[in-house]
Protein backbone atom coordinates (compact mmCIF):
# COMPACT_ATOMS: atom_id res chain seq x y z
CA UNK A 1 0.00 0.00 0.00
CA UNK A 2 1.44 3.27 -1.29
CA UNK A 3 1.63 6.16 1.53
CA UNK A 4 1.95 9.80 0.84
CA UNK A 5 4.65 10.36 3.79
CA UNK A 6 7.19 7.57 4.03
CA UNK A 7 8.02 8.68 7.32
CA UNK A 8 7.04 10.62 9.89
CA UNK A 9 8.89 13.10 11.69
CA UNK A 10 9.82 13.81 15.18
CA UNK A 11 12.07 16.15 16.31
CA UNK A 12 13.19 16.53 13.13
CA UNK A 13 15.17 13.04 13.11
CA UNK A 14 14.88 10.65 9.95
CA UNK A 15 16.77 7.10 9.05
CA UNK A 16 15.71 4.68 6.42
CA UNK A 17 12.04 5.64 7.20
CA UNK A 18 12.28 4.92 11.05
CA UNK A 19 11.85 7.89 13.81
CA UNK A 20 15.01 7.82 16.51
CA UNK A 21 15.38 9.07 19.60
CA UNK A 22 17.99 11.70 20.79
CA UNK A 23 19.28 12.45 24.17
CA UNK A 24 16.32 13.40 26.58
CA UNK A 25 13.46 12.16 24.16
CA UNK A 26 10.59 10.41 24.99
CA UNK A 27 10.34 6.27 24.62
CA UNK A 28 7.17 5.16 23.09
CA UNK A 29 4.60 3.83 25.35
CA UNK A 30 2.53 1.57 22.52
CA UNK A 31 3.13 -0.21 19.36
CA UNK A 32 0.13 -0.61 17.34
CA UNK A 33 0.28 -3.64 14.52
CA UNK A 34 -0.98 -1.43 11.15
CA UNK A 35 -2.25 -4.48 9.54
CA UNK A 36 -3.54 -3.05 6.53
CA UNK A 37 -0.34 -0.43 6.12
CA UNK A 38 2.23 -2.99 6.91
CA UNK A 39 3.92 -0.62 9.90
CA UNK A 40 4.48 -1.04 13.29
CA UNK A 41 3.81 2.51 14.59
CA UNK A 42 4.65 4.14 18.02
CA UNK A 43 2.92 6.26 20.22
CA UNK A 44 3.09 8.25 23.66
CA UNK A 45 0.93 7.25 26.39
CA UNK A 46 -1.32 10.85 25.15
CA UNK A 47 -1.78 9.24 21.74
CA UNK A 48 1.09 11.12 19.96
CA UNK A 49 2.88 9.23 17.26
CA UNK A 50 6.19 9.78 17.26
CA UNK A 51 7.46 6.75 14.83
CA UNK A 52 7.10 3.72 12.43
CA UNK A 53 8.70 1.40 10.88
CA UNK A 54 7.80 -0.71 8.11
CA UNK A 55 7.56 -4.41 8.35
CA UNK A 56 6.37 -7.33 6.30
CA UNK A 57 3.18 -7.48 4.79
CA UNK A 58 -0.16 -6.98 6.30
CA UNK A 59 1.14 -8.17 10.02
CA UNK A 60 -1.50 -9.15 12.08
CA UNK A 61 0.27 -10.34 15.49
CA UNK A 62 2.99 -9.39 17.30
CA UNK A 63 5.01 -10.55 21.04
CA UNK A 64 7.38 -8.31 23.35
CA UNK A 65 10.60 -9.54 24.25
CA UNK A 66 10.86 -10.62 28.20
CA UNK A 67 13.24 -7.37 28.66
CA UNK A 68 10.93 -5.74 26.92
CA UNK A 69 13.31 -4.68 23.74
CA UNK A 70 12.45 -6.79 20.93
CA UNK A 71 9.27 -6.93 19.29
CA UNK A 72 8.46 -9.70 17.04
CA UNK A 73 5.68 -9.85 14.39
CA UNK A 74 3.92 -12.50 12.51
CA UNK A 75 3.90 -10.83 8.76
CA UNK A 76 1.09 -12.85 7.68
CA UNK A 77 0.76 -12.05 4.31
CA UNK A 78 -2.45 -11.74 3.52
CA UNK A 79 -5.56 -9.23 5.19
CA UNK A 80 -8.09 -11.65 5.75
CA UNK A 81 -7.83 -15.24 7.12
CA UNK A 82 -10.75 -16.68 5.00
CA UNK A 83 -8.47 -15.63 1.84
CA UNK A 84 -6.64 -17.79 -0.19
CA UNK A 85 -3.59 -16.48 -0.83
CA UNK A 86 0.15 -17.71 -0.15
CA UNK A 87 0.88 -15.01 2.62
CA UNK A 88 4.31 -14.45 3.63
CA UNK A 89 6.62 -16.60 5.83
CA UNK A 90 8.55 -14.32 7.77
CA UNK A 91 8.57 -12.53 11.37
CA UNK A 92 9.80 -9.40 11.64
CA UNK A 93 12.02 -8.03 14.83
CA UNK A 94 11.77 -4.44 15.55
CA UNK A 95 14.03 -2.78 18.12
CA UNK A 96 11.24 -0.77 19.84
CA UNK A 97 13.75 1.74 21.65
CA UNK A 98 15.37 2.60 18.21
CA UNK A 99 12.17 1.75 16.66
CA UNK A 100 13.89 0.12 13.58
CA UNK A 101 13.56 -3.41 12.65
CA UNK A 102 16.77 -5.04 13.16
CA UNK A 103 16.06 -8.53 11.57
CA UNK A 104 13.71 -11.39 9.96
CA UNK A 105 13.24 -14.71 10.80
CA UNK A 106 12.38 -16.72 7.86
CA UNK A 107 10.14 -19.72 8.45
CA UNK A 108 10.98 -21.32 4.91
CA UNK A 109 7.77 -23.72 3.56
CA UNK A 110 5.56 -22.56 6.57
CA UNK A 111 3.38 -19.49 5.40
CA UNK A 112 0.81 -17.10 6.50
CA UNK A 113 2.19 -16.78 10.37
CA UNK A 114 -0.58 -15.36 12.77
CA UNK A 115 -0.07 -16.02 16.62
CA UNK A 116 2.73 -16.28 18.90
CA UNK A 117 3.62 -16.53 22.02
CA UNK A 118 6.65 -17.08 24.40
CA UNK A 119 7.08 -20.70 26.00
CA UNK A 120 8.18 -21.52 29.09
CA UNK A 121 11.96 -20.74 28.70
CA UNK A 122 11.06 -17.30 27.59
CA UNK A 123 13.43 -17.81 24.77
CA UNK A 124 11.58 -19.60 22.00
CA UNK A 125 8.45 -18.25 20.03
CA UNK A 126 5.30 -20.58 19.61
CA UNK A 127 3.80 -19.32 16.31
CA UNK A 128 0.49 -20.32 14.27
CA UNK A 129 0.55 -21.28 10.76
CA UNK A 130 -2.27 -21.35 7.84
CA UNK A 131 0.07 -22.82 5.35
CA UNK A 132 0.06 -25.65 6.04
CA UNK A 133 -2.24 -25.56 9.12
CA UNK A 134 0.13 -25.96 11.94
CA UNK A 135 2.42 -24.65 15.21
CA UNK A 136 6.03 -23.98 15.30
CA UNK A 137 8.75 -23.60 17.62
CA UNK A 138 11.17 -20.61 17.15
CA UNK A 139 14.20 -20.10 18.65
CA UNK A 140 13.95 -16.38 19.22
CA UNK A 141 18.10 -15.77 19.20
CA UNK A 142 18.96 -17.87 16.36
CA UNK A 143 16.12 -16.87 14.61
CA UNK A 144 15.09 -20.53 13.35
CA UNK A 145 12.16 -23.17 13.35
CA UNK A 146 13.26 -25.83 15.69
CA UNK A 147 10.37 -28.18 15.21
CA UNK A 148 6.63 -27.81 13.73
CA UNK A 149 3.87 -29.61 15.52
CA UNK A 150 0.05 -31.22 13.99
CA UNK A 151 -2.79 -29.13 15.55
CA UNK A 152 -5.12 -32.02 14.01
CA UNK A 153 -7.61 -28.89 12.69
CA UNK A 154 -7.89 -26.22 10.69
CA UNK A 155 -7.16 -22.55 10.45
CA UNK A 156 -4.97 -22.56 14.02
CA UNK A 157 -5.62 -18.92 15.07
CA UNK A 158 -4.13 -18.21 18.60
CA UNK A 159 -1.57 -20.00 20.77
CA UNK A 160 -1.45 -19.76 24.89
CA UNK A 161 1.15 -21.94 27.14
CA UNK A 162 -0.55 -23.72 29.91
CA UNK A 163 0.49 -23.84 33.39
CA UNK A 164 4.07 -25.16 33.44
CA UNK A 165 4.97 -24.73 30.26
CA UNK A 166 4.34 -28.52 29.05
CA UNK A 167 1.47 -27.89 26.75
CA UNK A 168 0.53 -25.31 24.09
CA UNK A 169 -3.40 -24.25 23.39
CA UNK A 170 -4.07 -23.82 19.67
CA UNK A 171 -7.64 -22.84 19.01
CA UNK A 172 -8.64 -24.31 15.36
CA UNK A 173 -11.27 -22.06 14.35
CA UNK A 174 -12.47 -23.71 11.34
CA UNK A 175 -12.69 -27.00 13.46
CA UNK A 176 -14.44 -25.82 16.21
CA UNK A 177 -11.88 -27.61 18.74
CA UNK A 178 -8.61 -26.45 21.08
CA UNK A 179 -5.55 -28.41 20.21
CA UNK A 180 -3.81 -29.14 23.84
CA UNK A 181 -0.28 -29.67 22.06
CA UNK A 182 2.20 -31.61 24.29
CA UNK A 183 5.29 -29.34 23.27
CA UNK A 184 8.05 -32.27 24.24
CA UNK A 185 5.84 -34.85 22.69
CA UNK A 186 4.14 -33.55 20.20
CA UNK A 187 0.98 -35.53 21.48
CA UNK A 188 -2.11 -33.69 20.74
CA UNK A 189 -5.74 -33.75 22.36
CA UNK A 190 -8.29 -31.84 20.67
CA UNK A 191 -11.12 -30.39 22.94
CA UNK A 192 -14.63 -29.36 21.28
CA UNK A 193 -15.16 -25.62 21.88
CA UNK A 194 -18.27 -23.70 20.23
CA UNK A 195 -17.99 -22.17 16.32
CA UNK A 196 -14.73 -20.45 15.70
CA UNK A 197 -12.93 -20.05 18.67
CA UNK A 198 -10.04 -17.08 18.79
CA UNK A 199 -8.47 -16.10 21.07
CA UNK A 200 -7.33 -17.47 24.24
CA UNK A 201 -5.87 -16.39 27.93
CA UNK A 202 -4.78 -18.60 31.13
CA UNK A 203 -6.14 -17.61 34.42
CA UNK A 204 -3.02 -15.74 36.27
CA UNK A 205 -3.04 -18.68 38.72
CA UNK A 206 -2.97 -21.38 35.81
CA UNK A 207 -6.21 -23.22 36.84
CA UNK A 208 -8.60 -22.24 33.86
CA UNK A 209 -8.52 -21.30 29.82
CA UNK A 210 -10.56 -19.04 28.74
CA UNK A 211 -11.20 -19.25 25.09
CA UNK A 212 -13.74 -16.48 23.06
CA UNK A 213 -15.70 -18.50 20.18
CA UNK A 214 -16.89 -15.64 17.35
CA UNK A 215 -19.57 -17.68 16.06
CA UNK A 216 -21.15 -19.02 19.48
CA UNK A 217 -20.87 -15.78 21.35
CA UNK A 218 -19.79 -17.52 24.69
CA UNK A 219 -16.55 -18.41 26.01
CA UNK A 220 -15.50 -21.97 26.58
CA UNK A 221 -13.76 -22.59 30.09
CA UNK A 222 -11.14 -25.14 29.86
CA UNK A 223 -9.46 -27.15 32.50
CA UNK A 224 -5.81 -26.71 31.12
CA UNK A 225 -4.18 -29.99 32.95
CA UNK A 226 -7.18 -32.11 32.35
CA UNK A 227 -7.94 -30.58 28.91
CA UNK A 228 -11.55 -30.96 29.25
CA UNK A 229 -13.82 -27.81 28.45
CA UNK A 230 -15.76 -27.57 31.84
CA UNK A 231 -18.24 -24.94 31.07
CA UNK A 232 -19.08 -21.70 29.31
CA UNK A 233 -20.04 -17.97 29.63
CA UNK A 234 -22.23 -16.33 27.65
CA UNK A 235 -21.13 -12.99 25.53
CA UNK A 236 -22.34 -10.61 23.39
CA UNK A 237 -21.87 -10.84 19.90
CA UNK A 238 -18.21 -11.96 18.26
CA UNK A 239 -16.18 -11.98 20.82
CA UNK A 240 -12.83 -12.26 18.92
CA UNK A 241 -9.51 -11.94 21.79
CA UNK A 242 -10.09 -11.89 25.20
CA UNK A 243 -7.52 -10.83 28.49
CA UNK A 244 -7.64 -11.59 32.14
CA UNK A 245 -7.23 -8.78 34.98
CA UNK A 246 -4.82 -9.68 37.42
CA UNK A 247 -6.99 -10.69 39.98
CA UNK A 248 -8.78 -13.56 38.00
CA UNK A 249 -11.92 -12.16 38.93
CA UNK A 250 -12.54 -10.12 35.17
CA UNK A 251 -12.67 -11.21 31.89
CA UNK A 252 -12.07 -8.11 28.95
CA UNK A 253 -12.90 -9.29 25.56
CA UNK A 254 -13.76 -7.29 21.84
CA UNK A 255 -17.78 -8.08 20.51
CA UNK A 256 -17.24 -7.48 16.91
CA UNK A 257 -20.81 -7.85 16.36
CA UNK A 258 -22.31 -5.80 19.34
CA UNK A 259 -19.21 -2.82 17.94
CA UNK A 260 -18.24 -2.69 21.64
CA UNK A 261 -15.94 -4.30 24.40
CA UNK A 262 -17.46 -7.01 27.08
CA UNK A 263 -16.62 -7.45 30.69
CA UNK A 264 -17.80 -10.85 32.63
CA UNK A 265 -17.91 -11.79 35.69
CA UNK A 266 -16.14 -15.00 36.40
CA UNK A 267 -17.34 -15.41 39.92
CA UNK A 268 -20.54 -15.61 38.60
CA UNK A 269 -20.15 -16.73 34.80
CA UNK A 270 -22.02 -13.84 33.69
CA UNK A 271 -20.93 -10.94 30.79
CA UNK A 272 -21.38 -7.67 33.39
CA UNK A 273 -20.99 -4.70 31.31
CA UNK A 274 -20.12 -3.47 27.79
CA UNK A 275 -18.38 -0.16 26.29
CA UNK A 276 -20.07 1.38 23.04
CA UNK A 277 -16.91 1.84 20.73
CA UNK A 278 -19.24 2.74 17.61
CA UNK A 279 -16.74 0.52 15.44
CA UNK A 280 -15.88 -3.07 14.91
CA UNK A 281 -13.00 -3.95 17.08
CA UNK A 282 -10.64 -7.01 15.69
CA UNK A 283 -8.34 -6.86 18.19
CA UNK A 284 -7.94 -6.74 22.47
CA UNK A 285 -4.96 -6.48 24.84
CA UNK A 286 -4.24 -5.05 28.64
CA UNK A 287 -1.83 -3.83 30.05
CA UNK A 288 0.29 -6.01 32.81
CA UNK A 289 -1.65 -4.23 35.84
CA UNK A 290 -4.89 -4.76 34.15
CA UNK A 291 -5.86 -0.85 34.09
CA UNK A 292 -5.87 -0.07 30.75
CA UNK A 293 -7.53 -1.90 27.76
CA UNK A 294 -6.58 -1.30 24.01
CA UNK A 295 -9.18 -2.36 21.14
CA UNK A 296 -8.35 -1.25 17.91
CA UNK A 297 -11.11 -0.31 15.01
CA UNK A 298 -9.58 -1.33 11.87
CA UNK A 299 -11.83 0.19 9.70
CA UNK A 300 -12.02 3.09 11.53
CA UNK A 301 -8.10 3.70 11.95
CA UNK A 302 -8.55 4.09 15.42
CA UNK A 303 -7.48 2.48 18.87
CA UNK A 304 -9.58 3.08 21.54
CA UNK A 305 -8.27 3.24 25.10
CA UNK A 306 -10.53 2.21 27.48
CA UNK A 307 -10.58 1.91 31.57
CA UNK A 308 -11.35 -1.14 32.88
CA UNK A 309 -12.17 -0.32 36.29
CA UNK A 310 -14.27 2.70 35.36
CA UNK A 311 -15.14 0.89 32.07
CA UNK A 312 -15.44 3.52 29.90
CA UNK A 313 -12.80 5.05 26.90
CA UNK A 314 -10.62 7.80 28.12
CA UNK A 315 -8.81 8.61 24.52
CA UNK A 316 -8.92 7.56 21.08
CA UNK A 317 -5.55 6.81 19.24
CA UNK A 318 -6.21 7.96 15.68
CA UNK A 319 -3.70 5.91 13.07
CA UNK A 320 -2.73 7.10 9.74
CA UNK A 321 -5.04 6.58 7.04
CA UNK A 322 -5.55 3.02 5.53
CA UNK A 323 -3.24 2.19 8.39
CA UNK A 324 -5.84 -0.70 9.67
CA UNK A 325 -4.64 -0.90 13.06
CA UNK A 326 -5.52 -4.55 14.91
CA UNK A 327 -3.45 -5.36 18.16
CA UNK A 328 -1.88 -2.43 20.46
CA UNK A 329 1.04 -3.85 22.22
CA UNK A 330 1.97 -1.69 25.65
CA UNK A 331 5.33 -1.60 26.47
CA UNK A 332 5.58 0.16 29.55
Amino acid sequence: MKRKSATWLFVGSLLLGCTTFGAGQDRPAIAVVEKASGFVGFYLEDGRRIGEVKVGNFPHEAILSPDGRLLYVTDNGVLWMTEDGAGGNTISVVDVHAMKKVGTIDLGRFRRPHGIAWDSTKTRLLVTTERPYGLLMVDAAERKVLRDYDVQGKSPHMVALGPGGEWAFVSNVDSGTVAAVQLKTGAVKLIPTGARPQGCVLAPDGGRMYVVNTGADRITIIDPRSQEAIGTIPTGKGPGRIAITPDGKTLVYNLQGDLSVGFADIATGRQVATVELGGRSLSLTMTADGKTAFAGVQDQDKVFVISVAERKIVRVIATPKGAGPDPAIPLR
